[in-house]
């Protein structure tokens, strides 16, 4: 039989992508590239997939992070051969650790054209060694090997991935000619045995897994006095959680990623009162929903407590993987956090909920921080403590995006947010991608959003301001220009080194920036004049704007310094 190899490349991608579209996958991002060129028309051709480009590989991974974690569904990224492949791993990296499905289809050179000095030409199978799920190291498209087996391949990875999340990554070598004109009736025998597949809309190989109840926890464990924390979760489940906690009298804490607020807020500062920590320090039991707690001193209260062995610890995800940094003892529950509730709370009416309220004094320590903290908001100075008391009342109720580094963490001390959807990238806690990553989320959302970032954070992924140009809601992105990293004040690096070797002052301002990616860009003076500007965009707005916050460095460090000299008194 004779051979056309662009059209049997062709044919094989079509294959490929219409069973990802049958695993839920509706967005694919495109970097541009002529290996991919197979995998790029038969991505435009099916008419189940949204098309996403960027030119920059490393901010398209995060993207299609983002619509993934936006979404809950499985998300295609295609790039070419070469150093395309490798810039695709931070965000692989990410998604390892909070689950986020992605599905990178990665176009290589044959194996002839690998190791021998051919252009574009590195070593891409296994590439993100354990960073992904699984691995799948294709053969180039030929006749020898049958699209049935082309199907179970990819079946098989993806049912795994339904189960744990996290990246699966299918690389795809192409051998040349790339571009056919031929009709596919050409190879009408071939595919003759995936005929019926190609007619329906079912997965080729079906997989059923048991229904499993969740065991209750027994009503001794509920009958103690227990924390519930809440991590990164989404906001149903947030809310979820805090009905929970209600329901037993507990005191409840919350990370800012969970999008919900409670009256023991502000828990990382109010647990340097040795008072307040001994009071906390009575609970039994804590329950945890979701991961990646932002507070260093409420994970260094957890270890405490659970390895006194007077205190049991639960933790609920959707995820199996492991999320226990301290190696405590502890149980862990994979399931839907809302059905495990309300299996839990039917068990309340024979309980005796002797213990509900014991942690109602600690409310005491929150109100008197959230009257300190507003201080910063009454001389009108533009701070990042400032804004981090203020977010609150930004935006209400649409999604927001937190960077890493400082903002996360002021976020965490001082904010009360109204139930909204937080994302953040808490899993690696790079700075790398968080516009790319933000928008990704806003594309799923379609919906205005707030974003929070630092200045060098923003230095990093400068490049995916191009995604944001022509948004389809208002979007506004704060960047807090401390000029370097403000996070090393915070942190007990060698004072003589700091500036140079980790703050790293750059000296550089974002107008010009934002005119580059035709931006709307503002730089308010006072508070009243940010809170304007925000507000305004969120409401009328179009497109993105840029408001660039400039302090100065060591600002945030030193009135976190004057707050906790009146917190050890309280």
């Amino acid at each position: 039989m004779n051979q056309d190899q662009a059209l049997l490349n062709r044919i094989w991608s079509q294959t490929l992508l219409e069973e990802l579209t049958r695993f839920g996958v509706s967005e694919v991002c495109i970097a541009p590239g002529s290996r991919s060129t197979p995998l790029t028309l038969e991505a435009a051709a099916n008419s189940k997939l949204n098309i996403h480009t960027h030119f920059d590989e490393r901010g398209l991974g995060f993207l299609a992070l983002g619509l993934a974690k936006a979404s809950q569904k499985p998300v295609a990224v295609i790039v070419t051969s070469g150093t395309a492949v490798a810039n695709l791993l931070p965000a692989i990296a990410e998604s390892k650790l909070t689950g986020e499905p992605l599905i990178v289809l990665t176009a290589d050179r044959p194996v002839d054209l690998v190791g021998c000095g051919a252009n574009q030409a590195i070593y891409q199978p296994d590439i993100y060694a354990h960073h992904v799920t699984q691995s799948i190291a294709l053969p180039s498209p030929n006749i020898g090997l049958s699209l049935n087996w082309l199907l179970t391949t990819i079946d098989d990875a993806l049912s795994q991935q339904t189960q744990l999340g996290g990246t699966i990554h299918i690389n795809c070598p192409f051998p040349e000619p790339l571009y056919s004109s031929n009709d596919r009736q050409f190879y009408a025998d071939y595919l003759k045995s995936i005929e019926r597949w190609r007619e329906g809309d079912e997965r080729y190989t079906q997989r059923h897994y048991p229904n499993t109840s969740v065991a209750p926890i027994d009503n001794g464990l509920l009958n103690k006095k227990g924390v519930v924390l809440i991590g990164s979760v989404r906001l149903h489940e947030a809310q979820a959680a805090l009905y929970f906690a209600k329901q037993l009298g507990w005191p409840v804490l919350c990370d800012p990623q969970s999008g919900v607020n409670s009256e023991w807020a502000h828990y990382d500062l109010w647990l340097q009162n040795s008072t307040a920590r001994a009071v906390l320090s009575e609970c039994e039991q804590v329950v945890q929903f979701g991961s990646r707690i932002v507070s260093k001193r409420l994970n260094h209260w957890l270890e405490q407590q659970v390895s006194t062995g007077r205190c049991d610890y639960a933790y609920l995800s959707w995820q199996a993987a492991r999320n226990n940094q301290a190696h405590l003892a502890q149980q862990h529950w994979v399931c839907d956090i809302p059905s495990w509730v309300n299996m839990q709370l039917s068990k309340l009416p024979v309980l005796k909920q002797t213990y509900a309220g014991w942690a109602d004094e600690l409310k005491h320590y929150a109100q008197s921080i959230a009257q300190l903290a507003q201080l910063p908001l009454s001389n009108q100075v533009l701070s990042e403590v400032a804004l981090a008391v203020d977010l609150g009342e930004r935006g209400k109720a649409i999604p927001l995006f937190l960077g890493n580094s400082l903002i996360v963490r002021l976020a965490d001390m001082f904010s009360t947010l109204s139930p909204r959807e937080v994302f953040s990238n808490r899993g690696a806690s790079g700075i790398d991608g968080l516009v790319a990553t933000a928008a990704g989320v806003q594309r799923a959302f379609e919906k205005p959003m707030l974003m929070l970032m630092g200045d060098t954070s923003l230095l990093y992924d400068l490049n995916s301001l191009a995604l944001v140009r022509e948004t389809p809601q208002p979007l506004v992105i704060v960047v807090i220009n401390n000029d370097g990293g403000a996070i090393f004040d915070l942190l007990p690096v060698p004072a003589q080194q700091r500036e140079a070797l980790y703050q790293m002052p750059h000296g550089l301002q974002f107008e010009c920036a934002a005119k580059q990616f035709g931006l709307t860009y503002q730089k308010p003076e006072t508070l009243a004049a940010y809170q304007a500007a925000v507000d305004e965009h969120l409401i009328k707005g179009r497109g993105t704007l840029l408001v660039e916050v400039v302090t100065p460095s060591q600002q945030a460090a030193t009135h976190i310094q004057q707050l906790l000299s009146q917190i050890y008194a309280l």
